[in-house]
């Protein structure tokens, strides 16, 4: 039963990535939504699906509202800061996802044990094409911060990050009044 529940929830994820690579180049429509549940159902989702090395735990703060979101684009964005962390980790270490409201803004932090970068790549970390992986395009971090930054009118960087210590990827929403 447990087995068929995580595939239940696969097919569920499976046609919100194909929402989203149909949502490409279109406007994102955004609803009220409440960002402290996405962060929490986005944790529980991929809770299982990270190893079983890395302990992955949620900060969250208390519920303060909605606010205009694209669900399955803002959900994206903190799945690839996980997969990214785990990735830095080689599947073992911490990961802690923080989601609090503060008095003008809702943040998220998404904080490892990993390798961490040096300032140098910190900065490039969100330029198209630029990856310390061996795989992949270096596609992800641009898209995310095109997300956040255009569609949710907020911000995304590295708060901080030290060689050999881990990082933590830093995303504000702002709180319109």
């Amino acid at each position: 039963p447990e087995a068929l529940m995580e595939m239940d929830k696969d097919i569920g994820r499976l046609q919100v990535v194909a929402e989203r690579f149909s949502k490409i180049g279109s406007q994102a429509q955004l609803l009220p939504e409440n960002p402290l549940e996405l962060v929490r159902e986005t944790v529980d989702y991929m809770r299982p699906r990270v190893s079983k090395h890395v302990e992955m735990s949620l900060d969250a703060g208390a519920d303060a509202g909605d606010l205009p979101m694209s669900r399955a684009l803002f959900s994206w964005v903190l799945e690839n800061l996980i997969r990214n962390a785990v990735d830095a980790m080689d599947g073992k270490g911490a990961l802690v996802v923080r989601a609090h409201w503060r008095e003008d803004a809702f943040t998220v932090d998404a904080e490892d044990t990993g390798r961490g970068m040096t300032k140098s790549v910190a900065r490039r970390v969100f330029q198209p094409g630029f990856t310390t992986k061996s795989r992949g395009w270096g596609l992800g971090l641009s898209l995310a911060k095109r997300i956040v930054e255009e569609v949710h009118q907020g911000q995304i960087s590295v708060a901080y990050t030290e060689p050999g210590k881990g990082a933590c990827f830093r995303m504000v929403f702002a709180v319109s009044v």
